[in-house]
């Protein structure tokens, strides 16, 4: 697994059979050509993102370009169990090194929280390049971690619609200072979203606590120290793969 992975045209990944040529263009094919510089021979991993992973050994590399003869076709099943970051939006790019993060340790999906106490505020025009900005790190993450899977990056979402999507979810825990629940020893369920909600730098407030409660979530702590907006995700989603996936 230690070939490069690159993000092809779905379509094109879903026709792919062995013995069969794929052409990798457009900017990922700039990128594998004129960057990474793939040579003829090399072998190399093209994904759809949706869990169809192809490996291929190439035949033709331009600076725009690379084409390569398929050698095996995997298909990775989706997770029933499905790992969901709500991370609240915080200055500077702590927010994104959180997603990047959880992409790498095997968050399904992340959805960006405009908190109360979140400084940074998306609208308009500015929610719409954000949530671009968000989806590309995720990409970029997703390639870097070699996952066939790219996890869905979803429209930014207030208390209320948060507050529905809880009671919809299998499982929202609430990462929480004051939490006496420790992460660890919560029961997970088999199937269906489970819910990490992660506040800004400031916290979550009371308001946004008990509401979240009172629509199903549980509030939990993951040990002794703080962990900053940046780091808080990540390290519950390595607990939560570690006890489900890393197998």
């Amino acid at each position: 697994m230690t070939h490069q992975l690159f993000l092809g045209e779905p379509s094109a990944v879903a026709d792919a059979h062995e013995g069969a040529s794929l052409l990798l263009d457009g900017d990922e094919g700039r990128h594998a050509g004129a960057v990474v510089r793939l040579r003829v021979g090399e072998r190399y991993f093209v994904a759809d993102g949706a869990g169809r992973r192809v490996l291929l050994a190439a035949t033709e590399v331009d600076r725009a370009s690379v084409r390569g003869t398929v050698l095996e076709v995997t298909d990775e099943p989706a997770p029933p169990t499905r790992f969901v970051l709500v991370q609240a939006l915080a200055k500077g790019d702590r927010d994104e090194q959180a997603i990047e993060a959880a992409t790498e340790l095997g968050v399904d999906e992340v959805v960006p929280w405009q908190a109360e106490r979140s400084v940074v505020v998306w609208r308009g025009d500015r929610a719409a390049k954000s949530l671009a900005k968000w989806a590309a790190v995720v990409a970029r993450a997703t390639k870097q971690s070699r996952r066939s899977r790219m996890p869905l990056t979803s429209p930014a979402v207030g208390l209320a619609p948060l507050v529905d999507r809880v009671r919809t979810s299998a499982l929202t825990l609430v990462l929480h200072e004051d939490a006496t629940e420790a992460l660890a020893a919560v029961e997970l369920p088999t199937e269906g979203d489970v819910l990490l909600v992660v506040g800004p730098e400031g916290g979550i407030t009371e308001r946004e606590v008990d509401a979240l409660r009172a629509a199903g979530a549980r509030a939990v702590r993951l040990g002794s120290t703080i962990l900053r907006a940046s780091s808080a995700g990540p390290a519950a989603l390595a607990v939560l793969s570690a006890r489900t996936r890393w197998r």
